[in-house]
């Protein structure tokens, strides 16, 4: 460690945020252009060279982070991209985008803010490609066997990129018209511009990976055909079937999924649109959903110009503080967070009604009400107890003129046939079923992600990926040298 002392000198300073009433007028990343370098390696100081590092334990990735925390601290940026790199194949994807459950499990978090774990792995990431540590690495020969990946979110994307420098022929199949999958059109430009995805996409193909866009294995091309053209198959889709809300009046227009909101919203900033069908602009829009996903749909409405933007969380609003009783270090707390979208709002004061920033918490959607002309006017709920069971009394009135539901997915869409084609057995609870070797019940194809493991991280898809990997290397050669970080059957810790 460069500063024995940095954890108890140096305070926590996170990367700053760009003004709200200046960052809610474009789309860029919401954070000052240049600003994290000048403070990372005081930063990364702080890191305490402990004994056991929970924080490994803490991401399933297995990230080297005391060692790459050290070498920043001593701005060696190419060795600590190398340690960066050895774990994670896109660390400037999970440093915008991950929760930082490793900064939960961070020693110095037992009685001191974590280390900015997160902010560390982005400067880093990003300066390798400034300095351009991070080139394409090709295999040395090929194997001869061919492997096809259905999906290209991050799970895909790292298998791919894992299978490929093993010196395998893979190509990735993609349903939409670009690559990426929800970190193209369903994050929003915001959290991550696409520059970013774009870049590793090219790194990706100067290796020698594949991708056919525009392609619905199972309806463009019969998955049974797929799987006869490759040694193996990979099914990474993701879980794109999305719960519904079973209240009267979910039938009026006005009503939409998150997820059919979202993905206009970047496709005006891809330039595909002039406007999104579904924009938010001078309308009252509820959220119904407390996740990350509620909140990019806060984030983009605001962008939007609505009129008033309110979210409803059906929890109780979590205390600031870790509940040491309930959830104790090194578990992933449920805590208040502020997030940007809800640093927006509050300061924008978009939802007047609200509890805190945007959010309404311990509220349930009872029903909707609508025009003459079958449009959504109002969303009418009640606050609920810890048992979800209705306050009397407490019933309230929104005005409601688009209301977005962010209420999570269950498991891979099935309509396109991919699942029925290939005979695939399915778990209980709608995602598909595999064995300790990620390999599924039809042979030589696997599954991996969220399309598996139901909906999660992101560090947790790309944790799968490089697993699943491993997995195929050793189906078509017999043996493996890449990593497998985690089994199918690894969750986070809990108590």
């Amino acid at each position: 460690m460069a500063d024995p002392k940095g954890f108890m000198t140096t305070p926590r300073e996170e990367w700053p945020r760009r003004p709200v009433e200046e960052r809610v007028r474009d789309w860029d990343e919401v954070y000052v252009p240049g600003a994290l370098l000048p403070i990372i390696s005081k930063q990364a100081d702080r890191c305490m060279d402990c004994g056991v590092p929970f924080c490994h334990d803490a991401c399933p990735l297995g990230n080297l982070i005391p060692e790459w925390n050290d070498l920043v601290s001593r701005e060696d940026w190419r060795a600590a991209s190398d340690r960066l790199h050895a774990t994670n194949n896109f660390p400037e994807f999970t440093g915008r985008l991950c929760p930082a459950p490793c900064e939960a499990g961070c020693v110095l978090a037992i009685n001191q803010p974590a280390v900015t774990i997160k902010n560390v792995e982005c400067a880093i990431a990003d300066h390798a490609w400034a300095e351009g540590f991070a080139s394409p690495r090709p295999p040395e020969r090929l194997s001869g066997r061919t492997v096809a990946v259905i999906g290209s979110g991050p799970t895909g994307l790292a298998a791919a990129q894992q299978l490929t420098r093993a010196g395998h022929t893979v190509a990735v199949y993609e349903k939409d018209d670009r690559l990426g999958g929800l970190m193209r059109y369903g994050i929003p430009e915001f959290k991550m511009e696409k520059r970013h995805l774009e870049r590793r996409l090219g790194q990706m193909r100067a290796e020698g990976t594949k991708f056919r866009t525009s392609v619905t294995v199972g309806r463009d091309l019969r998955a049974t055909e797929l799987r006869a053209r490759y040694d193996a198959v990979v099914i990474a889709t993701g879980a794109t079937a999305w719960r519904e809300l079973s209240v009267p009046g979910r039938e009026l227009d006005g009503i939409e999924q998150a997820m059919e909101y979202l993905p206009l919203a970047n496709r005006v900033c891809e330039g595909d649109l002039a406007e999104s069908p579904m924009s938010a602009a001078g309308k009252h829009v509820v959220i119904v959903g407390g996740g990350d996903t509620g909140a990019d749909c806060l984030g983009t409405a605001l962008r939007e110009q609505a009129a008033s933007v309110t979210q409803l969380d059906i929890y109780a609003q979590p205390g600031a503080e870790r509940d040491e009783d309930v959830e104790p270090w090194p578990t992933y707390p449920k805590i208040y967070r502020l997030s940007a979208a809800h640093e927006e709002a509050r300061d924008l004061e978009t939802a007047p009604s609200a509890d805190a920033d945007a959010r309404l918490f311990a509220a349930s959607t009872l029903r909707f009400t609508g025009d003459g002309s079958g449009h959504v006017r109002s969303l009418h709920l009640v606050e609920v107890d810890a048992a979800r069971l209705p306050v009397p009394g407490t019933g309230r009135t929104l005005p409601a003129d688009l209301v977005l539901l962010a209420l999570g997915f269950s498991g891979p869409d099935r309509e396109d046939g991919l699942i029925d084609q290939l005979g695939v057995a399915m778990e209980p609870r709608g995602t598909v079923s595999r064995d300790a070797g990620f390999a599924t019940n039809v042979p030589g194809v696997f599954a991996a992600g969220d399309a598996a493991r139901g909906q999660s991280l992101i560090v947790w898809a790309i944790a799968e990926g490089r697993a699943v990997a491993a997995a195929v290397d050793h189906y078509l050669t017999g043996s493996s040298q890449l990593p497998s970080p985690i089994s199918p059957y690894d969750r986070p810790m809990t108590v």
